[in-house]
């Protein structure tokens, strides 16, 4: 995404659609919601996993939960407004029913996995120090409220602007700015502790 468009995302203007996100309004506009199912998936399917797997910690549950959020994403398409980005609305799904995941399995922190065992190749001592940083992370976002938690993640681990943080958690963005900010200083805190 350019520099303007996402000055124009943060500036609280009307949110560009991509050209993807164009076809899948036009699909549900048409009532072809099964394309508009598959065009959220190519599209936006990853992104969605990977919040998920921020929020919840697990890849099985992740995996789940990208399925959970485009059948009600599929279910709910005769009352999209479109008033932001598809990818901002399937975050709001998403970011839902992953505190519902929460709530229900009684995990009152989320586990950010930063280190993808996989996908690293390096010295066992880079191994562990990047396990280290990871747990480290986990435990400074595990001492922030669940609410600011989802913010930060939504902002830098998704990489969305504040408007669309606030789109997905139900504020406005002066209140998704607010939020991070107040979340930013708490991990400070944590952190010098």
């Amino acid at each position: 995404m350019g520099v303007e468009a996402r000055a124009n995302l943060d500036g609280g203007g009307p949110v560009p659609h991509s050209a993807e996100d164009r076809a899948i309004e036009e699909a549900i506009r048409r009532g072809d919601h099964r394309l508009a199912l598959s065009l959220c998936a190519r599209h936006h399917g990853t992104a969605v996993g990977r919040l998920c797997m921020a929020l919840v910690g697990s890849n099985a549950e992740a995996d789940d939960l990208v399925q959970e959020t485009l059948l009600d994403a599929h279910a709910a398409f005769a009352e999209w407004r479109a008033d932001g980005s598809m990818r901002a609305w399937l975050f709001g799904i998403a970011r839902k029913k992953c505190a519902r995941l929460l709530e229900k399995t009684a995990r009152r922190t989320a586990r950010l996995r930063l280190v993808h065992d996989a996908e690293r190749d390096g010295s066992a001592e880079d191994l562990m120090q990047l396990r280290q940083r990871a747990e480290s992370a986990r435990t400074a976002l595990s001492g922030i409220k669940p609410s600011e938690r989802e913010a930060v993640v939504l902002r830098y681990a998704s990489e969305l602007s504040f408007r669309e943080v606030g789109i997905a958690c139900g504020i406005d963005e002066a209140a998704a700015r607010k939020r991070v900010s107040r979340a930013l200083a708490r991990l400070r805190e944590v952190v010098k502790e």
